[in-house]
């Protein structure tokens, strides 16, 4: 009888939330578009992480305005922006935006041809960091509250290790990697930054730390030395960063728009979000034969169909070889950009995917674009021959390979936990969790590492038509910025989206003055989908240790495999 109960109650409930579910997406498929108002203002609230690929689709009005739009969207909306009479005005009011470098020159470049367009384009602060100074440099006027702070006072990148934990609790890490700047188990098996990893990451601040210098100087009309001086000044309060010309005035929200509204030449503006403002310029595009796949890679490189926690948004191998199979083999798509954000994974999943991006840019026109990070693997599968475009402050490189074994024998004698091993094979062992490596275990896995890496440094070679010795000093697991790799070859061009197609046009002999249209691979994900995937095994997790495993593929470290993989996890604030 209570299982009769429990069952009747569960069938209720679900058929509850699939009536809810049901109204829902009615009530938004007979949904207009919205009506763009003469005299709008459009008002970019950035906020958050600014991801390539559109987060799940929930017919859930509340939850879809919450959903963060993604850098093609922004990227669409302001090309519309700039010649679209309705919007009389610009405004960038940014929260704590939480993307990397790389997007931010994206957005950077997309709001400096609203600005060359000649339309009124302002920026309202709140509680402004660099990143978020660093995008307001290309409005005409910058104003903050009167009571805020400016959050401008340099650079800083941060490095976690774990060796004291793991010491505390007795596990070791064992690695092996190919490339002396390889240093992945670093976080495991040091307490403080190599020499190698230092030497890295002062290259990468002097030139993220020289290009916001110069850019502040550039949108403030003041020179580079005056503007290093000023920063080691900050943070400032309002009136300070004011008094040092960094904004134009103090307003409240409202004066600020009131203003704005004078510039205009209008009584009043009608705020405009873009989610709206995206809803009405795609309801207006009119379809063309020109059609151009944009297929979106993003996230940690791994095996399988994916579908675990922290892969939700991830390059699962067999999911993204049939995303290309499928473009490659739709006649009516003309040509693909290839937008790549990943730190690398899994190095036989990478192949795989490398592989199906030669057979793709063997049947039509290909253009790889970088984002934020395209290292080790995400490196890896853009070496297809297709040109490669990246900004001058993603993160590029790190050709190497590196493996890893833990050792949880302490661990288990802490716990009272132990095993008994039976092996039939000489190396039947080599990936136990509860014995140390032997020199000759050692010396196999350092022989699979060292042509793993050996096969990476020929696939880049070879796409980038240089021979073997002039790659190799460039590889040894080194990570660059996007402008750096330039300098040495290692990508083709600097820019973001707009040069990508405009490469992939010429490549494709599209007309610059005919439209496209641009096909998003993958297309977003509805609820239902999500929910008749396998569930995620683990609980929710601290947001550092969170960030950290989405871009960990745990499972092929705990099996001992390869991987082409970024050698730490890298924020610079």
């Amino acid at each position: 009888m209570l299982r009769f109960l429990i069952g009747l109650l569960a069938g209720i409930v679900l058929a509850v939330l699939t009536l809810v579910v049901g109204i829902l997406l009615i009530a938004r498929l007979s949904e207009r578009p919205p009506t763009i108002r003469p005299a709008s203002a459009l008002v970019l609230n950035l906020e958050g992480d600014i991801p390539e690929r559109a987060p799940l689709d929930l017919p859930i009005p509340l939850l879809q305005a919450k959903a963060p739009l993604t850098v093609t969207d922004y990227w669409r909306l302001l090309r519309r922006a700039e010649n679209d009479a309705r919007i009389k005005a610009v405004v960038l009011m940014p929260g704590r935006i939480g993307t990397g470098w790389a997007k931010l020159q994206e957005l950077h470049a997309d709001l400096a041809r609203v600005k060359a367009a000649g339309k009124p384009f302002a920026a309202y602060l709140r509680m402004p960091s660099a990143r978020e100074y660093y995008l307001a440099t290309t409005a005409g006027r910058i104003h903050m509250s009167p009571e805020d702070m400016l959050d401008l006072k340099g650079l800083r990148a941060e490095l976690m290790f774990f060796r004291g934990t793991l010491e505390k609790v007795g596990v070791s890490v064992e690695i092996q990697h190919a490339g002396k700047y390889k240093d992945f188990g670093d976080m495991f098996t040091r307490s403080n930054m190599s020499p190698e990893t230092r030497e890295v990451l002062n290259g990468i601040l002097d030139e993220l730390y020289g290009h916001l210098v110069q850019t502040i100087a550039s949108g403030r009309n003041r020179k580079p030395e005056e503007i290093r001086s000023t920063i080691d000044q900050g943070p400032f309060l309002a009136r300070q960063a004011l008094d040092r010309g960094l904004v134009d005035s103090l307003l409240y929200e409202d004066q600020f728009f009131e203003e704005l509204a004078k510039q205009a030449g209008v009584g009043r503006l009608n705020r405009l979000s873009p989610r709206d403002y995206l809803r009405s310029v795609v309801a207006e595009s009119s379809p063309s034969r020109n059609r151009v796949a944009l297929i979106l890679a993003q996230g940690t490189i791994t095996r399988g169909a994916g579908g675990e926690f922290g892969q939700d948004a991830g390059i699962a191998s067999e999911e993204f070889i049939k995303t290309l199979r499928q473009v490659r083999e739709d006649k009516s798509i003309r040509a693909a950009v290839v937008r790549i954000d990943s730190p690398g994974g899994d190095a036989f999943a990478s192949d795989e995917i490398w592989r199906e991006m030669n057979l793709l840019n063997g049947s039509k026109p290909v253009v790889v674009s970088m984002s934020d990070e395209a290292a080790s693997g995400g490196y890896y599968i853009a070496m297809s021959g297709a040109p490669v475009v990246a900004y001058p402050g993603t993160i590029t490189g790190s050709i190497g390979v590196v493996y890893g074994k833990v050792n949880l024998r302490g661990l288990y004698s802490k716990l009272g936990i132990t095993k008994d091993l039976l092996t039939r094979g000489r190396f039947a062992d080599i990936d136990s969790d509860y014995v140390p490596l032997s020199d000759a275990a050692r010396q196999k896995l350092r022989e699979g590492v060292d042509a793993t890496y050996r096969a990476f440094v020929e696939r880049v070679a070879s796409a980038r038509k240089r021979k073997f010795e002039e790659v190799e000093p460039l590889a040894q697991g080194r990570v660059w910025l996007g402008s750096q790799a330039h300098a040495r070859g290692l990508v083709d061009e600097l820019g973001g989206l707009d040069r990508a197609f405009e490469l992939v046009r010429k490549r494709a002999k599209i007309p610059a003055q005919e439209p496209v249209t641009i096909l998003v691979y993958p297309p977003k994900r509805s609820l239902l989908e999500r929910l008749l995937e396998k569930p995620s095994t683990l609980a929710a997790a601290p947001d550092w240790l969170e960030r950290l495993l989405s871009r960990w593929p745990a499972s092929s470290f705990g099996e001992g495999a390869y991987l082409k993989l970024m050698p730490f996890t890298l924020e610079i604030r």
